[in-house]
């Protein structure tokens, strides 16, 4: 360390400068960033920034108490309004001017996959975690992490379920992207080891909620039961066009909807019938350590944005967390290998592994439900 002395205005300007320095030329930085290129506006807005609600919420409970061997988090936000050219611009850009130690909760199969291609994470010896996507394509993804189940888990426990209550005809309604196109294809790997049978196949076009004529091909079939390949705002939408065409089904979500939004557009009448996956614990859970300390923290946030996705972002800050108090050095690269290295990390009833190899960071996979109030349940 620089003793202060005659040199203290030289040593004030070394501190001011290094904290701009790149975070692999540093060692020892004097900020820590963090960045999160996701969308805050359009059809995904409400996911992105229930996401970045809870990241925030632990960074600045971290901040709180000394911060980081006593760096302090800062989080940096990019809205891509779920537009992978932006999200490969703005990752770039925060790349060249922020140097963040990694990146986290960036939303969307197709964005991320072109970060992938692009070699961008890669290239720039940065990792991104808490991936907001459930897709077989993020498995061994290079320096993607991603803390939840996938798609296929998900889609597996269901149709079990399904054959366990005697129903064996379904539909399935999917986002026109390789996010919704690999839900389908887990579906129909799920029905083909069940024997449930998909009846029919409706999609929509990405990034919107025109859901319109997948409801006129859902109603023409009649299947007893609806799995939703949608994001929420497109299924609010189809929950609502679907029930004034008089459909009676069971409608199933997946874990990529926030049931509290659901719940509070909607309300009780509009969401009967209504569940979803959940492969994080429900924010309002009791018997998990992760979802308590998540509630005793958030009932002190003044946050309008908490929600239903926020424990997935809170999860997600909290290994980052782990893995920057575990890092050789606070630069990009240490982070990298620290993360990598996660394994058998109990959050709170919560168990993140990413050396569990062909599977994301968990296994966890369960059902919700929406109450008479629009509440989550499980």
């Amino acid at each position: 360390m620089v003793k202060l002395g005659i040199f203290a205005g030289v040593v004030s300007a070394f501190v001011a400068l290094s904290v701009a320095w790149p975070a692999h030329a540093q060692g020892q930085a004097r900020e820590i960033v963090v960045a999160q290129v996701a969308p805050f506006t359009g059809p995904q807005g409400p996911t992105g920034k229930g996401i970045r609600a809870g990241i925030k919420l632990y960074f600045d409970s971290v901040n709180a108490n000394g911060g980081i061997n006593g760096s302090k988090i800062r989080l940096v936000t990019k809205d891509d309004g779920y537009k992978t050219e932006d999200t490969l611009r703005l990752v770039k850009e925060a790349i060249a001017n922020e140097r963040p130690l990694a990146f986290i909760g960036t939303v969307g199969t197709a964005n991320i996959e072109a970060l992938a291609k692009e070699s961008v994470l890669v290239d720039a010896h940065v990792a991104l975690l808490g991936a907001v996507s459930g897709a077989s394509s993020m498995v061994n993804l290079p320096n993607v992490f991603v803390t939840k189940a996938t798609h296929y888990d998900e889609a597996d426990k269901l149709f079990s379920i399904l054959v366990a209550t005697g129903i064996n005809r379904v539909g399935v309604v999917y986002q026109d992207d390789t996010f919704g196109k690999d839900v389908l294809l887990g579906a129909e790997k799920a029905a083909a080891k069940t024997g449930v049978q998909i009846i029919v196949k409706a999609s929509y076009p990405r990034n919107t909620t025109d859901v319109t004529a997948a409801v006129e091909q859902i109603v023409k079939a009649n299947p007893p039961l609806i799995f939703l390949g949608t994001i929420t705002t497109a299924t609010i939408e189809f929950l609502t066009q679907y029930r004034k065409r008089g459909g009676t089904a069971q409608i199933y979500g997946l874990s990529v909807n926030d049931g509290s939004a659901i719940g509070a557009k909607l309300g009780a009448e509009g969401s009967r019938a209504f569940a979803f996956g959940t492969v994080v614990p429900p924010a309002t859970a009791r018997n998990f350590a992760i979802a308590r300390e998540y509630q005793d923290l958030a009932a002190g946030s003044k946050d309008p944005e908490l929600g239903g996705r926020s424990l997935e972002g809170f999860i997600s800050a909290k290994v980052l967390v782990n893995a920057l108090r575990k890092a050789k050095s606070l630069t990009s690269t240490a982070v990298l290998q620290s993360i990598a290295a996660t394994s058998q990390l109990d959050l709170g009833n919560y168990m993140i592994d990413f050396n569990d190899k062909g599977h994301t960071g968990s296994r966890f996979v369960d059902f919700a439900i929406l109450d008479s109030r629009g509440r989550v349940m499980r």
